[in-house]
């Protein structure tokens, strides 16, 4: 497979995931989808920035987001997102710090 065909199929995976996650499941918090797998909607469009921003393409946390979401994301979590009890709370911090880093505004 030469790589223009390999990237082509590779963002139609994204785009087939993006369209998963903000469309048909838009109920899955994304405190669930940073504890079971690693990573939720704010890294996809983070993952999206730093792209961008290695490409020479300047591009703010809150710009991906809006390319991400489709909307500004304030927006968005007022639609979709629930408050997450302790638990959920305690397991995230965990999964932030072992899949992104230290403590952050994800």
């Amino acid at each position: 497979m030469d790589d223009l065909t390999r990237t082509q199929l590779e963002a139609a995976a994204f785009r087939t995931l993006r369209h998963h996650l903000m469309e048909k499941r838009a109920d899955v918090q994304n405190i669930d989808l940073m504890n079971l797998a690693g990573f939720c909607r704010n890294c996809l469009s983070r993952w999206y920035q730093e792209a961008a921003n290695g490409r020479g393409i300047a591009m703010t946390k809150d710009e991906a987001r809006e390319v991400f979401y489709g909307m500004p994301y304030d927006d968005w979590r007022a639609a979709n997102q629930t408050e997450a009890d302790a638990a959920k709370k305690a397991a995230f911090a965990v999964a932030f710090r072992e899949n992104v880093g230290e403590a952050g505004s994800d």
